[in-house]
């Protein structure tokens, strides 16, 4: 073995040693009942590792995204764009006439992708729709009506309604229910078999459960929610479903989108703002961990779930569990982002 074959295989041997602790970590987290179920995939060029914890069914459990839909969503729209059947230098009203009045007129389709059209991240009356099961149409109705927080592109401040008003354009557009169109444009193209807008005809006992207390029937668990189809939060997906979508992005050629447009979406929108933003992307420095370059790409999701993809390792992490972000975060989440980064 020459000196260059025994330093490559040690770098190898140190790079599974980090992906070994990272897993380690969930493993405990699992077998105290810190956390219920989870799968992790880690993978750089053509080497992967898939495994499931707890009480996932092997890796290839079905979770809830929560809000890594959103680049998903964006993506979706991206379609349109491409086809020239909406540009993101459009108004919103232009094809949401009821959206209009006051700096509603100048919000524009790349504002609702970007974080800036200054539409809230839930409405005052959320809990109120999900404890009636109000259908999307009424969060929509909403998003129309409630106060702007800022004027349209003069900051960058989270906005799930700005995602839910870029599906809805895209279902006016189209004519075809999202979830749809999601399945036959993008999913489909990029083999993601096991994803969907919504439940997909699943029973929810096929997927892994939320770690939210109570039985509320509007909760993270519930019928209701889980087949909802909101398209900022409720897709259901596999960790090996979602490296294939960031693989996507990572090595962009034309399939669901030309390579130049999943380039585009990953490019900072917002210059000059106070928060870099791609479209739907998730790409400041540092918001997946430390060890991550700075072109690193990705999103959380609130229900305990994080996707990353950094174009300088050629490096893919994908971990998805079940128990809240804002609890499993700073404790899983981040630190197994920080060790995966680590192995590259």
């Amino acid at each position: 073995m020459t000196r260059r074959t025994w330093m490559l295989a040690m770098m190898a041997a140190l790079r599974r040693d980090k992906v070994d602790e990272a897993a380690a970590r969930i493993e405990r987290a699992a077998a105290s009942g810190d956390v219920s179920a989870a799968a992790l995939l880690v993978r750089q060029g053509k080497t992967e590792v898939l495994r499931g914890f707890g009480k996932a069914r092997g890796p290839g459990e079905v979770f809830l995204l929560a809000s890594i839909t959103k680049p998903m969503t964006a993506a979706g729209v991206m379609k349109l764009v491409e086809r020239g059947q909406v540009s993101l230098a459009d108004a919103v009203r232009k094809y949401i006439p009821e959206f209009r009045g006051g700096d509603r007129d100048q919000v524009t389709v790349r504002h609702l992708l970007t974080h800036t059209s200054g539409l809230p991240d839930m409405l005052p009356e959320n809990v109120e729709l999900r404890k009636r099961h109000a259908p999307l149409k009424d969060f929509v109705a909403g998003a129309c009506k409630t106060p702007l927080l800022f004027r349209p592109g003069s900051e960058c401040r989270y906005q799930s309604k700005g995602i839910l008003l870029a599906a809805e354009i895209a279902e006016r557009v189209t004519g075809q229910a999202f979830r749809e169109f999601l399945k036959q444009e993008l999913f489909a193209p990029l083999g993601m078999r096991q994803t969907s807008l919504g439940l997909g005809g699943r029973k929810i006992s096929e997927t892994a459960l939320c770690q939210v207390a109570g039985d509320d029937d509007w909760n993270w668990n519930s019928s209701y929610w889980r087949d909802l189809g909101a398209p900022w939060g409720g897709a259901h997906s596999t960790a090996g479903d979602v490296a294939r979508f960031l693989d996507f992005f990572l090595h962009p050629r034309d399939r669901a989108l030309k390579g130049a447009t999943a380039r585009q979406m990953l490019e900072n929108q917002n210059a000059g703002l106070n928060k870099p933003w791609g479209i739907g992307f998730m790409i400041e420095p540092g918001v997946f961990g430390k060890k991550c370059s700075p072109h690193t790409f990705g999103h959380y999701g609130s229900t305990g779930t994080v996707a990353w993809a950094d174009p300088e390792k050629d490096l893919i992490c994908v971990l998805l569990t079940t128990k809240p972000a804002d609890q499993s975060r700073a404790g899983l989440l981040g630190p197994v982002s920080d060790l995966v980064a680590e192995s590259a």
